[in-house]
């Protein structure tokens, strides 16, 4: 008998092929759970099991009943009433009237379930438009160019505030146009960090805020870089600098033969540079070395259209008419980018008649603190914020408490204080000769802020109080209005910042000649006595045609 169960053991052990025996029991075990999934409504072990209930004895001051019905809504007893005695406990009935009410709605979602319809077909395109979109894409830009000349007359638009803009009509048929025929092809090439990687926070964000809705956008970007209207050359400056700048060095040479290969990398690689000598093509940079990173390379610095927070037309760099001023915004919070914005206080709540605080760097800032700082109590002039007068009113607080806040330049022409004055609701005083400020072809800037000379900051005082109150009055109500335009969203919205800094280079795409002659725009000009009227002046210089592309 012993030697028959050695046998059985042995023969189970060594001839049975154990990892068949697995594997068929795997297969089985998976055909069972697709069978009760599939086919029944509720798990096996409700089908073998019946619900517990459990009575206590009639002397118990109390009945607890204890009911596992996880899937009452299938169990053929769930329509009959629970019976609850008369001396259940107060928050047994209040268990078992909320058990009622849940299986009852539970009941009616899965009697009364009606399908979800399918989303609606989208609009199919009207004979216009498939016309449109059949066309190439220099022949899509004559057609914007000609439907601009005769853009209709915008009154009392919804969306839009007529007064912060130097001609609403053609900014909004403009706009109109970009949604309907832009696409914009992003080269695949560059490594991160420099390429593909945004950089999303402190004060040259705008840029990495761009690069990543852009390359998320799906409306304007196109695979096919021959139905693109325009080529994005997705690198961040801030990016570079970290990346290839040798702290001490003081020169930023390696930085614009990086760019210069990069570029020419493209133009070997792809046909779409030397088709045009870049003129269809852009960058976004908001460092403020971003002008001087692109001189190595002629082409990219002369015929590229170039988004620059330094939009300094002193330096020859920055070509006005063709490149796009770009705002410098701050951003402390990449997941909360609208934090702190707005909340500026009623002008009898504004006690400060001009406020500026920051680091003296640059030829203005020192100059401003040299006339101003500590000679008079309605110019709150300081130099870095201290300590003492944070904690008595914060940096933000002095904006919202003031009527103007001052926009000096630092080493640059760009600062960020403008974009925080908008947020903050002061109308904002630039201090800064020969700059652009951003979108400046479609805002009138005189309407919500005032410019003051470099040469007049002994004046300064004169000057602002020199306004009158209804002026000022409309200026912080087109404040208000304009900070829609200035806003970073994490999902983009109509008319947002990020929409701004594309409409302007559509716009420069729009009106610029080919490469091959000089760089030339047809500028769009507002006259105050017609509003519904606008003029296209000449090329600058003379060069080029409409019919140019």
């Amino acid at each position: 008998m012993n030697k028959l169960l050695i046998r059985l053991i042995v023969y189970f052990v060594y001839k049975i092929d154990w990892k068949k025996l697995f594997l068929v029991g795997a297969i089985i075990l998976k055909l069972g759970i697709i069978l009760q999934i599939t086919f029944l409504h509720f798990p096996l072990s409700t089908w073998l099991h019946s619900p517990l209930i459990h009575i206590s004895t009639p002397t118990s001051l109390s009945t607890s009943i204890q009911l596992s019905l996880r899937h009452g809504k299938h169990w053929p007893l769930h329509q009959i009433a629970m019976p609850v005695p008369l001396n259940a406990s107060s928050e047994l009935k209040k268990n078992v009237r909320t058990s009622r009410r849940k299986r009852r709605r539970r009941n009616r979602e899965y009697e009364l379930q009606v399908p979800i319809p399918p989303p609606p077909p989208p609009t199919p395109p009207t004979p216009l438009q498939r016309h449109i979109w059949s066309l190439s894409p220099n022949k899509q830009l004559l057609y914007a160019k000609k439907e601009l000349m005769h853009a209709p007359v915008v009154s009392n638009d919804s969306e839009l505030y007529a007064p912060i803009f130097k001609n609403v009509s053609i900014f909004k048929r403009s706009y109109e146009l970009m949604e309907l025929i832009l696409k914009v092809y992003i080269y695949p090439d560059g490594q991160s960090p420099i390429f593909h990687e945004p950089h999303l926070s402190g004060i040259y964000a705008s840029e990495g805020w761009f690069m990543k809705l852009m390359e998320a956008n799906r409306l304007f970007v196109t695979r096919n870089p021959e139905k693109a209207h325009l080529f994005y050359l997705p690198y961040s400056i801030r990016q570079l600098q970290q990346a290839l700048y040798v702290k001490g060095s003081h020169k930023i040479t390696p930085l614009s033969l990086f760019l210069r290969d990069y570029v020419n990398s493209l133009a070997a690689k792809y046909p779409f540079w030397n088709r045009t000598h870049g003129a269809d093509h852009f960058l976004v940079a908001c460092h403020d070395w971003g002008p001087y990173t692109v001189t190595k390379h002629k082409e990219l610095a002369t015929n590229t259209i170039k988004a620059l927070c330094n939009a300094d037309l002193s330096e020859g760099i920055f070509q006005a008419g063709k490149d796009v001023s770009l705002p410098e915004t701050t951003i402390r919070r990449p997941r909360r980018p609208l934090r702190n914005i707005g909340g500026g206080k009623r002008v009898s709540q504004r006690p400060i008649l001009a406020f500026f605080a920051g680091n003296m760097h640059g030829r203005v800032r020192p100059l401003l603190l040299k006339h101003w700082h500590n000679k008079d109590e309605d110019m709150k002039i300081y130099g870095p914020l201290s300590q003492s007068v944070s904690r008595q009113m914060s940096y933000i607080e002095h904006m919202k408490s003031s009527k103007f806040c001052l926009c000096p330049m630092g080493y640059e022409v760009n600062s960020p204080r403008i974009v925080e004055a908008i947020y903050y609701e002061c109308v904002p005083v630039i201090i800064a000769d020969n700059f652009v400020p951003p979108f400046n072809e479609v805002l009138d800037w005189s309407a919500f802020s005032v410019v003051v000379a470099e040469k007049d900051i002994p004046k300064l005082k004169e000057i602002l109080v020199a306004i009158p109150i209804k002026r000022y009055l409309r200026m912080l109500a087109n404040l208000k209005m304009l900070q829609r335009h200035f806003i970073w969203n994490l999902r983009p919205v109509k008319y947002d910042v990020f929409h701004m800094i594309l409409h302007s280079i559509w716009l420069s795409r729009c009106c610029i000649s080919r490469a091959s002659d000089a760089p030339c725009f047809k500028h769009i000009v507002h006259s105050r006595r017609r509003a519904d009227k606008f003029y296209i002046i000449g090329c600058a210089g003379g060069r080029g045609t409409a019919s140019h592309l």
